[in-house]
Protein backbone atom coordinates (compact mmCIF):
# COMPACT_ATOMS: atom_id res chain seq x y z
CA UNK A 1 0.00 0.00 0.00
CA UNK A 2 1.31 3.45 -0.81
CA UNK A 3 2.19 5.73 2.33
CA UNK A 4 0.17 8.15 3.61
CA UNK A 5 1.43 11.69 2.47
CA UNK A 6 2.20 13.91 5.84
CA UNK A 7 -0.77 16.54 6.00
CA UNK A 8 1.47 19.32 4.62
CA UNK A 9 2.66 17.35 2.01
CA UNK A 10 -1.12 16.88 0.39
CA UNK A 11 -2.21 17.87 -2.88
CA UNK A 12 -4.99 19.34 -1.39
CA UNK A 13 -3.01 21.61 1.22
CA UNK A 14 0.13 22.43 -0.84
CA UNK A 15 -2.73 23.63 -3.77
CA UNK A 16 -3.68 26.38 -0.58
CA UNK A 17 -0.50 27.07 0.39
CA UNK A 18 1.65 27.22 -3.37
CA UNK A 19 -1.09 27.72 -5.76
CA UNK A 20 -2.04 25.13 -8.56
CA UNK A 21 0.55 26.36 -10.63
CA UNK A 22 3.06 24.47 -8.21
CA UNK A 23 1.47 21.18 -8.61
CA UNK A 24 2.81 18.41 -10.30
CA UNK A 25 0.17 16.43 -13.25
CA UNK A 26 -0.48 13.57 -10.72
CA UNK A 27 -1.07 16.03 -8.00
CA UNK A 28 -3.84 17.90 -10.33
CA UNK A 29 -5.42 14.57 -11.10
CA UNK A 30 -5.46 13.53 -7.56
CA UNK A 31 -7.42 16.42 -6.88
CA UNK A 32 -10.01 16.07 -9.68
CA UNK A 33 -10.07 11.71 -9.04
CA UNK A 34 -10.70 12.81 -5.21
CA UNK A 35 -11.42 9.46 -3.50
CA UNK A 36 -9.43 6.73 -5.25
CA UNK A 37 -10.64 2.96 -4.56
CA UNK A 38 -10.12 0.79 -2.02
CA UNK A 39 -6.43 0.08 -0.77
CA UNK A 40 -6.00 2.60 -3.87
CA UNK A 41 -5.61 6.10 -2.91
CA UNK A 42 -6.55 8.88 -5.49
CA UNK A 43 -3.04 9.83 -5.98
CA UNK A 44 -1.47 6.21 -6.83
CA UNK A 45 -4.55 6.25 -8.99
CA UNK A 46 -3.43 9.45 -10.41
CA UNK A 47 0.13 8.31 -10.88
CA UNK A 48 -0.71 5.05 -12.65
CA UNK A 49 -2.53 7.40 -15.01
CA UNK A 50 0.67 10.02 -16.01
CA UNK A 51 2.68 7.07 -16.37
CA UNK A 52 0.53 5.11 -18.72
CA UNK A 53 -0.58 8.05 -20.97
CA UNK A 54 2.65 10.07 -20.67
CA UNK A 55 0.74 13.51 -21.45
CA UNK A 56 -2.86 15.05 -20.93
CA UNK A 57 -3.23 15.44 -24.60
CA UNK A 58 -3.48 11.35 -24.51
CA UNK A 59 -5.17 11.01 -21.64
CA UNK A 60 -7.85 13.33 -22.94
CA UNK A 61 -8.18 11.28 -25.60
CA UNK A 62 -8.31 7.54 -24.20
CA UNK A 63 -11.28 6.08 -24.73
CA UNK A 64 -13.12 4.63 -21.36
CA UNK A 65 -12.06 1.05 -22.37
CA UNK A 66 -8.33 1.99 -22.30
CA UNK A 67 -8.90 4.62 -18.98
CA UNK A 68 -10.61 1.62 -17.20
CA UNK A 69 -7.38 -0.90 -17.73
CA UNK A 70 -6.06 1.22 -15.34
CA UNK A 71 -6.21 0.06 -11.76
CA UNK A 72 -8.95 1.90 -9.33
CA UNK A 73 -10.27 3.67 -12.17
CA UNK A 74 -14.40 2.93 -12.62
CA UNK A 75 -17.21 4.56 -14.20
CA UNK A 76 -17.08 8.07 -11.18
CA UNK A 77 -13.61 8.55 -11.91
CA UNK A 78 -13.90 8.54 -16.07
CA UNK A 79 -17.21 10.46 -15.68
CA UNK A 80 -14.76 13.45 -13.06
CA UNK A 81 -12.11 13.24 -16.02
CA UNK A 82 -14.41 14.08 -18.95
CA UNK A 83 -15.73 16.52 -16.64
CA UNK A 84 -12.48 18.38 -15.89
CA UNK A 85 -11.50 18.23 -19.53
CA UNK A 86 -14.50 19.50 -20.62
CA UNK A 87 -14.15 22.48 -18.38
CA UNK A 88 -10.66 23.41 -19.54
CA UNK A 89 -11.39 23.02 -23.51
CA UNK A 90 -14.53 25.50 -22.92
CA UNK A 91 -12.27 28.11 -21.44
CA UNK A 92 -9.83 27.69 -24.40
CA UNK A 93 -12.64 28.31 -26.64
CA UNK A 94 -13.40 31.36 -24.64
CA UNK A 95 -12.86 34.69 -26.96
CA UNK A 96 -10.58 37.00 -25.75
CA UNK A 97 -11.90 39.73 -23.84
CA UNK A 98 -12.70 43.31 -26.01
CA UNK A 99 -10.39 46.04 -24.74
CA UNK A 100 -7.09 43.72 -24.14
CA UNK A 101 -4.37 44.71 -25.55
CA UNK A 102 -2.64 42.57 -28.23
CA UNK A 103 1.65 43.41 -27.42
CA UNK A 104 3.10 40.04 -28.50
CA UNK A 105 2.82 37.14 -30.60
CA UNK A 106 3.32 35.05 -27.46
CA UNK A 107 0.11 36.29 -26.13
CA UNK A 108 -1.79 35.20 -29.25
CA UNK A 109 -0.65 31.89 -28.92
CA UNK A 110 -0.99 31.61 -25.23
CA UNK A 111 -4.68 32.19 -26.00
CA UNK A 112 -5.16 30.35 -29.21
CA UNK A 113 -2.84 27.81 -28.69
CA UNK A 114 -4.53 25.75 -26.45
CA UNK A 115 -7.18 25.59 -28.81
CA UNK A 116 -5.62 25.60 -32.60
CA UNK A 117 -2.65 23.43 -31.72
CA UNK A 118 -4.15 20.19 -32.09
CA UNK A 119 -7.39 20.69 -34.00
CA UNK A 120 -7.94 18.60 -36.85
CA UNK A 121 -8.69 21.58 -39.37
CA UNK A 122 -7.80 24.38 -39.87
CA UNK A 123 -9.55 27.36 -39.18
CA UNK A 124 -8.62 31.13 -39.87
CA UNK A 125 -9.58 34.46 -37.15
CA UNK A 126 -9.39 37.71 -37.64
CA UNK A 127 -9.12 40.06 -34.74
CA UNK A 128 -9.99 43.63 -34.94
CA UNK A 129 -8.19 45.82 -33.39
CA UNK A 130 -8.35 49.65 -32.44
CA UNK A 131 -5.33 52.29 -33.32
CA UNK A 132 -4.04 51.16 -29.94
CA UNK A 133 -4.35 47.42 -30.60
CA UNK A 134 -7.05 46.90 -28.44
CA UNK A 135 -9.38 43.72 -29.27
CA UNK A 136 -12.46 44.92 -30.84
CA UNK A 137 -13.94 41.87 -31.84
CA UNK A 138 -12.47 38.13 -32.56
CA UNK A 139 -13.83 36.13 -35.57
CA UNK A 140 -13.38 33.04 -37.55
CA UNK A 141 -13.50 33.66 -41.08
CA UNK A 142 -13.09 30.17 -42.25
CA UNK A 143 -12.49 26.70 -41.66
CA UNK A 144 -10.58 23.85 -43.96
CA UNK A 145 -7.80 24.03 -46.27
CA UNK A 146 -6.01 27.77 -46.31
CA UNK A 147 -5.48 28.82 -49.69
CA UNK A 148 -6.25 32.00 -51.65
CA UNK A 149 -9.93 30.76 -52.74
CA UNK A 150 -11.16 30.76 -49.25
CA UNK A 151 -9.62 33.48 -47.40
CA UNK A 152 -10.41 36.30 -49.56
CA UNK A 153 -9.60 39.92 -48.46
CA UNK A 154 -13.28 40.55 -48.94
CA UNK A 155 -13.93 38.16 -46.17
CA UNK A 156 -11.22 39.29 -43.89
CA UNK A 157 -11.95 43.41 -43.83
CA UNK A 158 -15.46 43.36 -44.28
CA UNK A 159 -15.91 42.81 -40.70
CA UNK A 160 -13.05 45.18 -40.18
CA UNK A 161 -14.41 48.27 -42.31
CA UNK A 162 -18.21 47.84 -40.51
CA UNK A 163 -16.75 48.18 -37.05
CA UNK A 164 -13.98 50.85 -37.91
CA UNK A 165 -11.03 48.84 -36.95
CA UNK A 166 -7.81 50.61 -37.10
CA UNK A 167 -5.64 47.64 -37.53
CA UNK A 168 -6.15 43.33 -37.66
CA UNK A 169 -3.87 40.32 -36.81
CA UNK A 170 -4.60 36.83 -38.32
CA UNK A 171 -3.71 33.57 -37.70
CA UNK A 172 -4.55 29.95 -38.64
CA UNK A 173 -3.52 26.57 -37.36
CA UNK A 174 -1.68 23.75 -39.43
CA UNK A 175 -3.33 20.32 -38.07
CA UNK A 176 0.26 18.83 -39.55
CA UNK A 177 1.77 20.17 -36.09
CA UNK A 178 4.22 22.12 -37.93
CA UNK A 179 4.10 25.99 -37.68
CA UNK A 180 6.06 26.75 -40.54
CA UNK A 181 4.36 28.86 -42.73
CA UNK A 182 3.50 27.27 -45.99
CA UNK A 183 3.67 28.91 -49.95
CA UNK A 184 -0.38 29.42 -49.97
CA UNK A 185 0.23 30.96 -46.26
CA UNK A 186 2.96 33.56 -47.80
CA UNK A 187 0.57 34.54 -50.59
CA UNK A 188 -2.15 35.17 -49.02
CA UNK A 189 -0.25 37.16 -46.09
CA UNK A 190 0.85 39.15 -49.16
CA UNK A 191 -2.31 39.70 -50.73
CA UNK A 192 -3.76 40.82 -47.37
CA UNK A 193 -1.02 43.37 -46.87
CA UNK A 194 -1.92 44.56 -50.14
CA UNK A 195 -5.84 45.33 -49.09
CA UNK A 196 -4.56 46.26 -46.13
CA UNK A 197 -2.69 49.18 -47.69
CA UNK A 198 -5.38 50.48 -50.03
CA UNK A 199 -7.97 50.30 -47.21
CA UNK A 200 -5.33 51.86 -44.53
CA UNK A 201 -6.39 49.35 -42.24
CA UNK A 202 -2.80 48.04 -41.21
CA UNK A 203 -1.94 43.70 -40.79
CA UNK A 204 -0.61 43.82 -38.09
CA UNK A 205 1.00 40.11 -37.64
CA UNK A 206 -0.12 36.68 -39.48
CA UNK A 207 0.52 34.01 -36.85
CA UNK A 208 0.19 30.13 -37.50
CA UNK A 209 0.08 27.84 -34.82
CA UNK A 210 0.91 24.58 -34.84
CA UNK A 211 1.43 21.13 -31.86
CA UNK A 212 4.99 22.12 -32.16
CA UNK A 213 4.77 25.71 -31.58
CA UNK A 214 4.06 28.88 -33.53
CA UNK A 215 5.52 30.97 -35.95
CA UNK A 216 5.15 34.91 -36.58
CA UNK A 217 5.50 36.40 -40.19
CA UNK A 218 5.78 40.12 -38.81
CA UNK A 219 8.70 39.38 -36.17
CA UNK A 220 10.47 36.63 -38.51
CA UNK A 221 10.33 37.83 -41.85
CA UNK A 222 9.15 35.32 -43.69
CA UNK A 223 10.53 36.12 -47.65
CA UNK A 224 7.35 37.46 -49.40
CA UNK A 225 4.98 37.70 -46.46
CA UNK A 226 6.11 41.52 -46.18
CA UNK A 227 4.30 42.06 -42.81
CA UNK A 228 4.74 45.59 -41.08
CA UNK A 229 6.01 45.29 -36.99
CA UNK A 230 4.70 44.40 -34.19
CA UNK A 231 2.20 46.77 -32.13
CA UNK A 232 3.84 50.20 -31.22
CA UNK A 233 4.67 50.55 -27.92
Amino acid sequence: MRPVLPWPERPRERLSRAGAAHLATAELLALVLRSGAPGLPASAVADQLVRRFDSLERLAAAGDAELSRVAGIGPAMIASLRAAFEVGSRLARAPLAAGCRLESPEQVFGHFGPRLRHARQESFFVLLLDSRHRLLRELEVSRGSLDQSLVHPREVFAPALRESAAAILVLHNHPSGDPRPSRDDLEVTRRLVEAGTLLGIRLVDHIVIGARGFQSLARDGWPGAQVSGASDR
